[in-house]
This record gives C-alpha cells, structure tokens and sequence, in this order.
C-alpha cells in the first residue's frame, strides 16, 4: 500500500547525515542528493537520521534544512522529514489557526489515523504547543462544526475486527429516521460517527446502503454548499473509502485553475507510508492518468522531483 521506495542496502544513518551536511556545504545546495537520500527513508530511517545528524553537527537536521532550502520544496522535505505524529501534530495546529483554519485537515487526522496514532498525534500536540488539540478545537469552532470535530479528536476508536449485525442494523434504521428528518446534527447521529469502530461503522452504513437503496453520503448531498454537512461527508468517507477521500483532494489540487501545493504536499507527505498505492489506483481510475503523470505536469524543479519520488517514480 505505502508507495515509499528503500534501497536494498541502507547506509547507516550516520553516512546519511554525513552526506547531507556534504550537500549544505559550499556554495549552493545539492538539492538531488536530499531528495535522494530524505525521499527512500522510512520514518524510523529518518529518525535515525536526524539524530545522527545532531549528535554530528551539533545542530537539528530541520533548522540544517530550513536554512538552505526555500519553497513548496522546503514545505515538503521539512514535513516528510518530521515524525509522523509531529507531522500532524503541526498540520493539526496550522488548521486551528485564524489565517491557516482547515476543518478538513482536522478531519483527515482524526478520521483516517488508526486509534494509537491519533492518540501518539494527541500527545506530539500537548509536547510542542503545552496545550491539548481537543483544546485549541474548542477553541476556534462553535456550533454544529464543534459538535462533529471535537468528539472526532477526542475518541480512542476500538481498532478490532468484531461486528455486531443487530447492532448494525438498528443504528442504521437510527441514522436513516435522522437522515430522513434532516437532524443532521442529532447527538446519536454524531455518537454513532464519532464512537464506533470503524468495521462497526462498515457494517452499519452498508446495511443503510442495502435497505434504503442509496449511501449515506447521497442522502447527505441535498445542501451541498452547507460546510457541516461537507464535513459529516467527508468523515465518512475518510472513515471508510480514505482513497476515495484523498483522491478527490488530490484532484482537487491538481486543475486547469492552478495548483494547491499545500494540498498537494500534505497528502504526498502523510500518504507515503500508509496507502499511496490505493490512492494511485483510485486517481487512475477516476481521471484516466497516472498521478505521478499529473503531478509533473502541474509542479517544476526539486519540488516536482521530491513529489515523484515519494509517489515510488524516482531512482532509488
């Protein structure tokens, strides 16, 4: 599923480090060489990485990279650089902001994590920012908006594969009556979302599709322009089509309009490792293009190159 390519002998993090202090040195920086190093490491390699570089250098491998590169190339090696969580710990806390807000990204998090990585993100927030994400939420969201988010960041999903039919069926017939009185934000409506295990979830919202004929989200689509009921669509898909989800949000990114790098580079750096494959699928699927393909025809330079490579196209 990831689309990450490693080589078959990985030097040790500490030539790693080495010849990315080699690529900072000197006049100008050999931008090829980071990518070639930074774009076929796992996250534990880059970890390693990083460490050997401070210990090295005396100086963290980041503020090494903040220095010399600038951009949406920077963007995208300082976030892939980082360790999942304190990845999304720093996208979490740029779409709480007044000038950066993304309910999306919040979404994404909370939605398409497994329940100890949300848990891992919750506490890489509390470490950086000395305040919780449930928090910050609070926050800068009010009304319906709150209701759906915050229970979203707060719940520790169970992760198993268990499935109870009876169940399924009935809080499926609940969500139809809700659906069906438009009381999008009712409290069983957001409990049920919020707090079941995503093959609970499953198996609710595929007997929902069975016994009246069409998918939640259809019967969600009647204000398309209303942001909470865009959101309760989204969750949903990113709680049981993620590719679907990420595909869109890539096709999005990527139009005749101009590019959404941002966009672009967040799904890049935290699909990598997890399901970029599925979304590849998907994206070809729907657009009769390969992503790698789109992506390079919309981005340039060392951004484009870095982009590639993490889509599993680069020499490794």
């Amino acid at each position: 599923m990831a689309s990450l390519k490693v080589p078959t002998d990985v030097p040790l993090p500490e030539e790693d480090a080495e010849q990315l202090h080699k690529a900072f040195a000197g006049w100008g920086t050999n931008e090829e060489l980071i990518i070639s190093i930074l774009a076929h490491r796992t996250s534990a390699q880059r970890s390693l990485i990083r460490s050997a570089y401070a210990a090295a250098y005396n100086e963290d491998l980041l503020k090494a990279l903040d220095k010399e590169l600038s951009s949406d190339f920077e963007r995208v090696v300082m976030l892939w650089t980082l360790d999942p969580a304190e990845r999304d710990a720093f996208l979490a806390k740029e779409s709480t902001k007044m000038f950066t807000k993304n309910n999306w990204v919040l979404v994404e998090i909370a939605c398409t994590r497994s329940p100890l990585d949300l848990f891992k993100v919750k506490q890489a927030y509390q470490a950086r920012y000395k305040k919780s994400l449930e928090e910050d939420v609070a926050q800068h969201t009010s009304g319906d908006l709150r209701r759906l988010l915050l229970p979203l960041v707060s719940t520790f999903r169970y992760e198993g594969d268990e499935v109870n039919m009876r169940l399924a069926r009935s809080e499926a017939k609940l969500l139809h009556e809700k659906v069906s009185e438009k009381a999008f934000s009712d409290d069983d409506f957001i409990r049920i979302l919020t707090t079941r295990s995503k093959a609970q979830l499953g198996a609710t919202l595929n007997h929902y599709n069975n016994e009246y004929g069409n998918a939640i989200n259809k019967h969600l689509k009647e204000d398309s322009d209303d942001e909470y009921l865009k959101l309760l669509r989204a969750a949903i898909t990113c709680l049981t089509y993620p590719e679907k989800h990420f595909e869109k949000v890539l096709r999005l990114a990527i139009n005749k309009m101009g590019t959404d790098e941002w966009a672009l580079t967040r799904v890049a750096t935290t699909r990598t490792e997890v399901d970029m494959e599925r979304i590849k699928e998907e994206y070809q699927r729907r657009n009769s293009i390969p992503l790698h393909h789109a992506v390079a025809k919309d981005t340039s330079g060392d951004y484009e190159d870095m982009l590639v490579s993490l889509l599993g196209h680069g020499d490794v």
